[in-house]
């Protein structure tokens, strides 16, 4: 996806018009659009403004990742995890593949 696609995306997503995104990150709903057209391209610094108006990673915006972490305090939850011990890790990791194999189960049977 492209810069303009992701920025289009996350903020219907948030329910929002280019307008208010203009005003939550004080730039003009007019250069949104421009830049949800890829007519043009923000600074990085315009960029950070946009993705905080938003809620998600300047990574996922500007960069390669298709993953969008919108819960900034998911994204700070997984930070402290990758900082503890490996041991530690490994029981966090289990946890988080249990309750997603149970995800996928209740899922298929619904």
């Amino acid at each position: 996806m492209t810069f303009g696609e992701k920025l289009a995306y996350s903020r219907k997503q948030k329910k929002m018009s280019q307008s208010a995104l203009g005003k939550a990150s004080n730039i003009s709903g007019d250069i949104i659009g421009k830049y949800e057209r890829d007519e043009m391209k923000p600074s990085i610094e315009t960029a950070k403004k946009i993705a905080n108006a938003l809620s998600i990673s300047l990574d996922y915006l500007v960069g390669d990742a298709e993953m969008k972490i919108t819960d900034k305090e998911m994204l700070k939850r997984m930070e402290m995890v990758c900082q503890m011990p490996q041991e530690l890790k490994e029981h966090i990791i289990h946890f988080i593949d249990m309750a997603i194999r149970d995800y996928k189960a209740k899922k298929a049977y619904s």
